[in-house]
C-alpha cells in the first residue's frame, strides 16, 4: 500500500476546529486538543440549550399569565380551566403577548373564563307520579 501523507488534510481539519473556536478563552482557541474538546462540548450544549429554550419561555408566559390574571382577581390554574370549559383555544404565548401588551383583551378572556367555570342552574326535575 502506497505511505499517505496527511499533513494537508489534518491542517485543514485544525483550522476548521480552531476557526470555530474563535472567541474562546486562554488555550481553547489556540491550541488544537483543547480547541477541539471546547467545541465537542460546546455543541452538546448548543443542542441541549436549544430543547431547555422553550421551556424557560413556557415558564415566562406562565409566570405573566399568573400575575396578570391575579390582577383581574383569579389564578392562572382557574383561568386555563375556564377558557378550556368555554372552548377558548389561545396558545400561552398569546395569552401572555395579550397580558401584557394588551389588557382589555385579556380582561375579556378573563370574564370569559370566569363565566365557563361558575357552575349554571340546573332546572329541577319535575318528579313523576
Amino acid at each position: 500500500m502506497p505511505r499517505v501523507k496527511r499533513g494537508v488534510t489534518a491542517r485543514a481539519r485544525h483550522k476548521k476546529v480552531l476557526k470555530q473556536t474563535k472567541g474562546q478563552i486562554g488555550s481553547r482557541h489556540l491550541l488544537y486538543r483543547r480547541a477541539h474538546e471546547a467545541l465537542t462540548h460546546s455543541l452538546f450544549y448548543h443542542d441541549r440549550d436549544r430543547h431547555d429554550r422553550k421551556g424557560e419561555f413556557r415558564r415566562l408566559w406562565i409566570a405573566r399569565i399568573n400575575a396578570a390574571a391575579r390582577e383581574e382577581g383569579t389564578t392562572y390554574n382557574q383561568l386555563m380551566h375556564g377558557l378550556k370549559l368555554a372552548g377558548v383555544d389561545v396558545n400561552r404565548k398569546i395569552l401572555a403577548d395579550l397580558a401584557v401588551r394588551d389588557a382589555g383583551a385579556f380582561k375579556t378572556l378573563v370574564d370569559v373564563a370566569n363565566q365557563a367555570r361558575t357552575p349554571q342552574p340546573q332546572p329541577t326535575p319535575i318528579p313523576s307520579e
